[in-house]
Parts: structure tokens; sequence; C-alpha cells
């Protein structure tokens, strides 16, 4: 029994699901694209990544130490200690947030509500998460954290939740975040 190309091609057109050329020449030239895409896509990704750990390799780290850095979930603070990466960036969060809002003119009422409210947020994630913890209750940053809040604490017990805070107290509360900020 002799079977001719055409009958073949039919055969395997009809076992794939083809009822016309043209639909398997799209559907092939889709797939073609599809690859481009995918393979320019990742090849843009994997350059943007070794280019990435080229710099960090660059400043002496190497690529282990690159890839260590990522998935270390510490990291060593200016001072030369070594604290959770989690605790750094809600410290960082606090004294950011507490600045903008110290600066912030309390004439323009919505203004700096919007600042306060920043700070609040930022304070109540900090406490909630790192108050008590042995791992960074010893920390100078963490004690002059604490004073920080102690001081608006006290403030705004004593005054009222609206009252605007005096300049000696604000200075001083500056002046805990900058020291709070050289051991960060």
């Amino acid at each position: 029994m002799k079977i001719s190309p055409t009958l073949m091609h039919q055969e395997v057109k009809l076992k794939h699901g083809c009822k016309n050329g043209k639909l398997q020449e799209r559907s092939s030239l889709f797939d073609r694209r599809g690859l481009l895409n995918c393979v320019g896509v990742s090849s843009l990704v994997a350059t943007l990544e070794f280019s990435g750990l080229k710099a960090q390799a660059e400043e002496g780290e190497g690529v282990v130490g690159t890839f260590k850095s990522l998935f270390d979930p510490n990291e060593i603070t200016k001072s030369g200690k070594e604290l959770p990466k989690a605790y750094l960036k809600s410290a960082r969060e606090v004294v950011k947030t507490m600045r903008e809002s110290l600066k912030e003119n309390t004439k323009d009422n919505a203004k700096f509500r919007r600042s306060a409210d920043a700070a609040k947020e930022s304070i109540r994630d900090y406490l909630s998460n790192w108050r008590g913890q042995n791992t960074v209750a010893a920390e100078e940053s963490y004690a002059e954290l604490e004073k920080v809040i102690r001081a608006l604490a006290t403030f705004y017990s004593k005054a009222g939740p609206s009252a605007p805070l005096p300049d000696d107290v604000k200075n001083d509360i500056l002046d805990h975040l900058n020291k709070a900020q050289e051991f960060l």
C-alpha cells in the first residue's frame, strides 16, 4: 500500500487538529513570535542582572558576596554592627517620617496632618515589630528612637493630642533622630 505525500500531509494535519494550512502557518508564526519575545525578554533580564552583579563585584564584594547579600537577613550598619534588615528599614522609616513631620508647617493643617499620620503609622509599625526584641534592644539607634517616642508621649500626654510642639521639644527630638541616624 502506497501513501502519497499529500495524503500523509493531510493525515498529519488531521492528527494535530489543523483544518487548513493557513491556521497551521498562523499558529507557527505566533509560536515563533512568542519564542522570540520570550528569548528577548529573558536575555534582557539576564543582561541587567549580570550588569548589576558585575558592578557589585567591581566594588570588591564579588559574585558570591552579592548572592549572599541578597538572601542574608542582616545588614552591616555605618557603625559596623550587624542588624536585621527589617529593623534597619523600619527604624530608617521612623527617622525619615519624623523629620518630615517636624519640618512641616503647622499652619497648613492638611499637609501637617498627612505627615503626622505617616509618622504615627511608622512609629506604630516600629513598636509593634521591635519593642522588647533582644536582637536590637541594646543598640544605640534603638535607645535613641525610644527617647524620641518617650519625648513625644510625654509632651502630648501633658499638652493634649493636638497641641503644637514647641521649638525646644522639636530640637531635642531632632537631636535624637540625628543620633539614631548615625547608628543606622
